[in-house]
């Protein structure tokens, strides 16, 4: 009997093989009888001893997540029945949860007494007990798979033992740290920990610390703590580092022989004065039919990233650079993305460009795509190229003229054809040479950030319809398709465009969709009429919550807020890791490849989609820590500020020139019970009849702020219920009574 292999290294999961499927479903179906091995492998049809060590590791795996449990002689059932559904778990403040379950229609309620050994985002078999009213109840049976293992936080000491308590706030069991696996981590530190073995509820999860990250409150400590948070990189492996370092420059007379050179064409790049990878450069000169040549060339990151080395199976786990307040955590060790792919000045790269032909009002007559050699000749700042546009002389000035021409015909082409214009602005902070915040300001985006998006919007669009169209040569009836990564965004939500639709007219506008146009026309005329008002901003933020999210799909719905029918990222490989699959693509199409293999194409989307979300979740949570900190020594000062958010808890209110938000609890809320009206979107007193809407006005006192939450409370100036301390705490004083109180 040949032995059976020790390791499933190199195997597929087996819990997530379509072989587990199968065999769970077989033994489902066997009920409370249950199904032994032997039954499992003719039921199932295996002769093979080979396939029957798969059956084995499918069975195991199943065991392992506790999926079926194995009986009296040998039979196998599965856990929970006919009544039990598998889905991921969200933990609320309460610490209750929901699982949503794939295709389900409502999410099933847990009680924090039948939570059990889950934790935020693990997916659970649950076993459905009840429904109260409209609500279905259920319990924890298992956990099928972890969302993660690894967790950072703050170590406290609690009655001499050491424990860490997770920054994650929907994490909210402490974990005990044996000393033996402390890793001589102290009281105040901030450390991450490997989750040990937790199979009962009633037990304190165990952690292994495997990395003390500094002292808690420490600016570089603090960020590197929001990275493991988040399930982000800190560093490059070793193997990545040195396998990077091997790579040589790629410009080769060999290699120019096989692209188009570009290099004498007037070619220049645009970016942040800070910028360290360039992945994008426009070229433009004029032909001899008067029509503009206009090139946009993008670092071709897919010549030194070949599929399966080190490098890009590091690169597609990672899917995106993040960008924090202090630095950028790049896709590509430094070696490739600050040199060997970035279009540094004057200096010859290899690029993948996107070449068009356009006449004065950018109707193109002529595309090209596919790989090049070129050479920027000038480096601009965006600042720098904006004050050749404002009329300020410079180099390069006519080509720079032309550009931001072409573009503006573009943009108003664009928003015509019902593109949204709910363009955000980004905070930046001012930091000493520790980190600390000694300023917030708004990065405001003008007509040099709009010429590089309006020229990056069409390759990206042109691209995508390149490759979706109808292979040439085809028959209509072939229906051949060519899969491919696009970038989609799906339809609003109805029920929140109805919310957007109250709130305008509660500040005296309307959102009327005009005979023979679209919504994202009506939406563009509101903004247009609020430009410059008060509620500006908070209309434009609920407008875009509005939205569905854009994500990364092998499936074309189009793009809705670009109301472009195709479309896809193309135009940045350095740092996103679906615009080096579809440099990727685009070559084997234009060398007459075959369709690509759809099912990894959209695996790949699915990681990228799911890793775009956590980079920016941790960019959010960086900037709340620095305008935490930044208000941290500025408690019980007053600000103005306008209310930004409603809800059943609080009224969130963001100060108008710090651009920082924080929460006036509903409690803090004086001299009535105040309740949120969520019909008409407002907050009102039960007796004064006192109301505070969205954008109204408000003066505040900073209360209190939470560095470990990252959040900051405010009250209403003029209306506390007692003075502040250097604390930051109210206190109140002898023979006071609360003002407020009945």
């Amino acid at each position: 009997m040949p032995k059976r292999p020790s390791s499933r290294d190199s195997r597929p999961d087996p819990s997530t093989s379509r072989l587990a499927q199968d065999v769970l479903a077989a033994i489902r179906r066997s009920g409370h009888a249950g199904i032994t091995s032997q039954q499992l492998t003719l039921q199932l049809g295996f002769k093979d001893k080979g396939q029957r060590y798969l059956l084995f590791d499918a069975i195991d795996a199943l065991l392992d997540e506790g999926r079926i449990e194995s009986g009296k002689k040998g039979r196998y059932t599965a856990q929970g029945g006919k009544d039990s559904v598998e889905g991921r778990i969200d933990i609320i403040a309460s610490g209750a949860g929901y699982v949503r379950v794939e295709g389900g229609e409502e999410d099933i309620f847990i009680h924090n007494k039948n939570v059990g050994v889950a934790l935020h985002g693990d997916r659970v078999l649950v076993k459905v007990m009840s429904s109260r009213g409209s609500r279905a109840e259920g319990k924890i049976l298992s956990i099928l798979e972890r969302r993660r293992t690894e967790f950072v936080g703050t170590i406290h000491k609690q009655q001499g033992r050491l424990m860490l308590v997770a920054d994650d706030q929907r994490v909210q069991r402490p974990f005990f740290i044996p000393p033996h696996e402390s890793l001589n981590a102290q009281e105040g530190d901030k450390a991450i920990i490997a989750l040990g073995e937790w199979k009962d509820s009633r037990d304190i999860p165990r952690g292994k610390v495997t990395r003390v990250l500094g002292r808690a409150g420490e600016h570089h400590v603090e960020m590197h703590a929001i990275l493991a948070e988040f399930g982000l990189p800190l560093d490059f492996p070793e193997s990545v580092q040195l396998a990077s370092e091997k790579i040589k420059n790629g410009v080769t007379p060999e290699e120019i022989a096989k692209r188009r050179d570009v290099r004498a064409i007037p070619t220049l790049t645009i970016d942040p004065d800070d910028a360290k990878d360039l992945d994008d450069a426009l070229s433009v000169r004029r032909l001899e039919n008067g029509h503009w040549e206009v090139g946009i060339h993008i670092a071709d990151v897919s010549h030194y990233v070949t599929p399966r080395s080190v490098i890009d199976m590091e690169a597609a786990n990672r899917a995106t650079s993040v960008y924090l307040v202090d630095r950028v955590v790049p896709m590509l060790p430094e070696s490739l993305s600050n040199d060997l792919c970035s279009l540094n000045p004057n200096t010859d790269k290899l690029s993948f460009s996107a070449i068009f032909e356009m006449d004065e009002q950018a109707r193109i007559s002529n595309e090209w795509f596919g790989r090049t050699v070129m050479r920027s000749q000038r480096r601009f700042a965006y600042a720098e190229a904006q004050a050749i546009i404002d009329g300020g002389e410079g180099d390069f000035k006519d080509e720079v003229l032309t550009l931001h021409r072409l573009a503006q015909v573009m943009r108003k082409e664009r928003i015509e054809n019902g593109a949204l214009e709910i363009g955000g602005n980004e905070v930046k902070f001012k930091l000493d040479e520790q980190g600390r915040p000694l300023g917030v300001y708004e990065k405001v985006m003008g007509p040099a950030n709009w010429l590089i998006e309006e020229f990056m919007l069409l390759a990206n669009k042109r691209v995508a319809a390149w490759v979706g169209k109808q292979k040439k040569g085809a028959p209509a009836s072939a229906g051949v398709t060519r899969p491919f990564v696009y970038r989609v965004h799906d339809l609003p939500d109805p029920e929140k465009i109805e919310q957007l639709r109250g709130l305008a007219k509660s500040f005296g506008h309307n959102l009327v969709v005009a005979k023979g146009e679209d919504l994202p026309h009506a939406i563009n005329r509101l903004l247009q009429e609020v430009r410059g008002k008060d509620e500006e901003n908070t209309i434009k933020q609920v407008a875009i919550r509005s939205m569905a999210k854009a994500i990364y799909s092998t499936e074309n719905i189009g793009h809705y807020g670009l109301a472009f029918e195709h479309y896809t990222h193309f135009t940045s490989p350095i740092r996103r890791y679906p615009d080096l699959l579809v440099h990727r693509a685009m070559a084997h199409y234009l060398a007459g490849g075959k369709p690509l293999d759809r099912e990894a194409l959209d695996v790949s989307c699915k990681h990228s989609s799911r890793m775009e979300k956590q980079a920016a979740d941790a960019e959010r949570a960086s900037i709340k820590y620095k305008q935490a900190e930044y208000l941290l020594a500025r408690i019980g000062q007053e600000f103005e500020g306008i209310i930004s958010g409603l809800t059943n808890w609080g009224i969130y209110v963001q100060l108008r020139e710090r651009l920082c938000e924080g929460l006036i609890q509903m409690r803090e809320l004086p001299g009535d019970v105040f309740k949120f009206d969520q019909q008409r979107y407002l907050v009102s007193g039960h007796r004064t009849g006192r109301k505070f809407r969205l954008g109204d006005e408000v003066t505040v006192v900073i209360k209190a702020v939470d560095m470990d939450k990252r959040t900051v409370d405010f009250v209403l100036a003029g209306e506390a219920r007692g003075p502040v301390t250097t604390s930051g705490k109210f206190e109140r004083r002898p023979g006071k009574k609360k003002p407020g109180r009945r």
